[in-house]
Order: structure tokens, then C-alpha cells, then sequence
């Protein structure tokens, strides 16, 4: 089975430009702190402030829109922002990925690590895409894409940008949006297999590389099915690393997608940072 060597090839490839990382909440645990760092952490924090009915509790997706439905999207973005205000500093994964500027970079949780440690690196040249609800929207609008001062430029990132954060499920950040409630997902569910809500920019980066998935777990359908949709039509060799056992559909899903799979602990990650391939 693939071990600390074989991840220290893959992250090298990462710096190389030649492999994409695929971000998952896990990786967000790194940096320490209490922000949420799971799905079930952040529906626990939701339920929490408002006691949901008894079919949708334990799920993200469900809670988030019995809020949103009962006691409308203020209520949500409220709760939210609060379980993510107490951020900590970026961790070493986020601090060494804005230090060697992958040309794509995949950030599936909703934290603002890997923004902040961009911001800490103080180098121009990259920007953000990210994905936003469209409750409260006037038109039809997929994703907002900002430089690195966090200014807002548009709906599509500037493809001159060295490296390129994108995240699909947005920002719960003050002035960002973010995609959580059913009612968020709908359209975007509806139009993914055909890449609409993905950004040109990002499909162009994707392609000729392989991603390598850190921090992620795939027992959820949401998560299985953006990840698949995102990789889709980049190069294959994909590798993932993912202790302990796999639920029933995780191994389907790995199998599917020909993930190699590295049983490491994520702070395997870090160890291997320092470590010459």
C-alpha cells in the first residue's frame, strides 16, 4: 500500500503544477481552533441556535434549509458566520500551498484559510472564484470571482492569474456568499453534469492534471457528486488520502474515479512536507 514516500511524489507534483489539491473540511482540523471542520460539526453548531425536526437532524443540507425556510436566510448566514468567526491562523498545509502557488487550487469547506494565508504571503498574481447562493438574486449568477485584495471583478476569474482558488460551495465570510440549503443546490444540481456552474477557467486548469484529494471524505452524496463533476475531464491518476475504513459507497465512489488511495493520517501531510522526494 502507498506510503509516506509516495505522498511526498504526490505533493511534489502539486508544486510542480502538474497535480491539482482538492481541499476537503478536513484539512481545515489542521489549523486547530473550534471553527467547524466537518458537515456534522457545522449541523451540530446549527442546531445548536435552532432545534430542527427530527428528519432533518444530522444533516447539513436539511437543517440548513428548515432555517432558511422557518426563519428566512438572515437567520442562516447569521449562525453560520458565527461558528466561522473564531478562525484560527492558516495552517501548514494552507501556509506551504500559498507558498508554492499551484496553478489550480480546489478548496471544498468554508473556511478562509487558504485566502488568509495568500493574503499572509503578500504575492499578487492570484485570485478567487467561488460558488454563491442565488437567494436574494436578481439574475441568473453561478460564481463571483475576486483579485487578491478581495476586490470583486466579475462573475468568471482572469485567466492571466498564476494560481486560482475555487471554491464551489462559496465562503461564509463577511461580504462572501456560500451554497448550503437544499434550495441553494437546486439549480446547481440541475446544470453541474453539463459543467455550467463551473467556471471556463477552471475546467481549463483541470485539464492534463490529476487531483489529489487531501482532507476529504466521500460518505455523503453532495460531496461524492461535486467531486466528481469537478474532476471530470482532467487527467486520470487521481490519488486521495484517507485513513481508516471506507464506508460501502466512499470505496464504489474511488473506484469509479480510479482515486489511488494513501491510508495516511492527515498530519502524514505536513510530516511529508519537509521531507526531500
Amino acid at each position: 500500500m502507498p506510503g509516506p514516500d509516495r505522498l511526498s511524489e504526490l505533493l511534489a507534483e502539486v508544486a510542480e503544477g502538474r497535480r491539482v489539491p482538492y481541499l476537503g473540511a478536513g484539512v481545515a482540523a489542521l489549523a486547530g481552533g473550534q471553527m467547524p471542520a466537518s458537515p456534522p460539526e457545522l449541523c451540530a453548531a446549527i442546531e445548536a441556535k435552532v432545534r430542527a425536526p427530527k428528519r432533518a437532524r444530522g444533516n447539513m443540507w436539511s437543517v440548513a434549509q428548515f432555517v432558511e425556510s422557518r426563519r428566512f436566510r438572515k437567520t442562516l448566514e447569521a449562525i453560520v458566520q458565527e461558528a466561522f468567526a473564531d478562525q484560527p491562523a492558516p495552517g501548514p498545509l494552507h501556509r506551504w500551498l500559498a507558498r508554492v502557488r499551484p496553478p489550480l487550487l480546489v478548496d471544498a469547506w468554508y473556511d478562509s484559510s487558504i485566502i488568509e494565508a495568500l493574503q499572509t504571503e503578500n504575492r499578487p498574481g492570484w485570485g478567487l472564484v467561488q460558488g454563491v447562493s442565488r437567494n436574494g438574486e436578481s439574475h441568473e449568477i453561478w460564481t463571483r470571482a475576486y483579485d487578491a485584495a478581495l476586490t470583486l471583478i466579475g462573475e468568471q476569474p482572469d485567466p492571466d492569474w498564476e494560481m486560482l482558488v475555487y471554491k464551489p460551495h462559496g465562503v461564509i465570510r463577511p461580504g462572501h456568499s456560500f451554497l448550503m440549503s437544499d434550495s441553494d443546490y437546486v439549480e446547481v444540481l440541475t446544470e453541474i453534469d453539463i459543467q455550467s456552474p463551473i467556471p471556463d477557467e477552471v475546467q481549463n486548469r483541470r485539464s492534463g492534471r490529476p487531483f489529489l484529494f487531501l482532507g476529504c471524505r466521500f460518505d455523503d452524496q453532495m460531496l461524492r457528486l461535486f467531486a466528481r463533476q469537478i474532476a471530470k475531464r482532467s487527467a486520470p491518476g487521481h490519488a486521495a488520502v484517507i485513513a481508516g475504513d471506507l464506508t460501502r459507497m466512499e470505496a464504489r465512489f474511488m473506484d469509479e474515479l480510479g482515486i489511488e488511495r494513501l491510508d495516511l493520517p492527515l498530519d502524514a501531510v505536513v510530516e511529508a512536507l519537509s521531507t526531500p522526494v
